[in-house]
C-alpha cells in the first residue's frame, strides 16, 4: 500500500522529544505516522510504501534484514530518506548503523567507533561556501546562525553535496574581553540520492539536548498542539529549517 504520509521512527514518544518534530508536521500539515524508539516494526511496516522515512534515535536493533530491505526498496523506487543524529544513529553510543544498508543509502560514511560529539562551547550551525541559496536553506537567517550543543561526526561521500557545516569555537575571557576562535568546521546537513529517492543526513539533532539554542532560533514563536501529545513553543525558522528538510525528501522543493 502506498501512502502520502512520511514515517517518523524515533526519538521516543510524541509526549517528550518526538513531538518537536510532530509538532513542525503537524504545523505545516504535513501527514505522518510516529513510531516510538521502544517499538519495534512489524508487518505493518513491510506493506506500507511511505513518502518519506525519518529516523532520530531509533534502534537499528528494531529493524529486521527483512525490514532494512524494504526501506532500501522503497528508497531506490523514490521514498525520501532522513537520519537526524542521537545516541542511537548513524554509530552512536553502541554501533548501530554503519553495518547495516543504511551505509549503502545514507550521503554519508559513518565512522566505525563511537562518532558523538559534545560541545560546552559554541558550535555554529553555518551554510558551507556557496551554499545559502539552495532548495532547503533559502530565505532564512543564516547572518544570524543558530548554535547546537552536540552531533554525530560522519564524512560525505564522493558524489554527495554538503550543504551544511559545524564550526567551533573556543572562547577565552581576559579581563573584560572575550576571544573567539575558530578550532574547526565539520559537515553537519549533507545530500545526497539513492535510485529514484533524496537522502539527506543531518548531524545534529532535531530535539534537545543537542539541538542546543538551534530550537529557538527565529521570532516570532510558533506554539503548536501536537496530536497524542502535549504542545511545543518553538522558533519560526526552527520549524522552517525542519519542515524544508521534510519536503525536501519528499521532493516537493527542488
Amino acid at each position: 500500500m502506498k501512502t502520502n504520509k512520511v514515517c517518523y521512527l524515533g526519538d521516543n514518544s510524541v509526549t517528550g522529544p518526538a513531538g518537536y518534530l510532530a509538532g513542525i508536521m503537524t504545523h505545516f500539515e504535513i501527514p505522518y505516522d510516529h513510531i516510538d524508539s521502544e517499538d519495534a516494526l512489524g508487518a505493518d511496516f513491510l506493506n506500507t510504501e511511505y513518502s518519506a522515512y525519518i529516523l532520530s534515535d531509533y534502534p537499528a536493533t528494531n529493524f529486521t534484514e527483512e525490514h532494512f530491505q524494504h526501506l532500501k526498496t522503497c528508497v531506490e523506487q523514490g521514498a525520501g530518506l532522513l537520519m537526524f543524529g542521537g545516541w542511537e544513529s548513524y554509530y552512536g553510543r553502541l554501533g548501530e548503523y554503519h553495518n547495516t544498508v543504511l551505509k549503502d543509502i545514507l550521503p554519508v560514511e559513518m565512522l566505525a567507533e563511537d562518532d558523538r560529539r559534545n560541545y560546552a562551547q559554541p558550535v555554529l550551525v553555518t551554510p558551507a561556501l556557496g551554499k545559502e541559496n539552495s532548495p532547503i536553506l533559502a530565505g532564512l537567517p543564516w547572518q544570524t546562525p543558530p548554535g547546537v550543543g552536540g552531533y554525530n561526526e560522519f564524512r560525505p561521500k564522493k558524489d554527495a553535496e554538503v550543504l551544511l557545516e559545524a564550526v567551533h569555537f573556543g572562547v577565552t575571557q581576559e579581563k573584560q574581553y572575550f576571544q573567539f576562535e575558530i578550532q574547526a568546521k565539520t559537515p553537519l546537513l549533507v545530500s545526497g540520492t539513492y535510485g529514484k529517492g533524496k537522502t539527506l543526513a543531518l548531524g545534529t539533532d532535531v530535539a534537545p539536548h543537542w539541538v542546543g539554542g538551534f530550537v529557538d532560533w527565529g521570532k516570532p514563536r510558533i506554539s503548536q498542539n501536537v496530536p497524542g501529545g502535549d504542545f511545543v513553543e518553538i522558533g519560526c525558522d526552527y520549524a522552517k529549517f525542519f519542515r524544508n528538510l521534510v519536503l525536501y525528501v519528499r521532493q516537493e522543493i527542488k
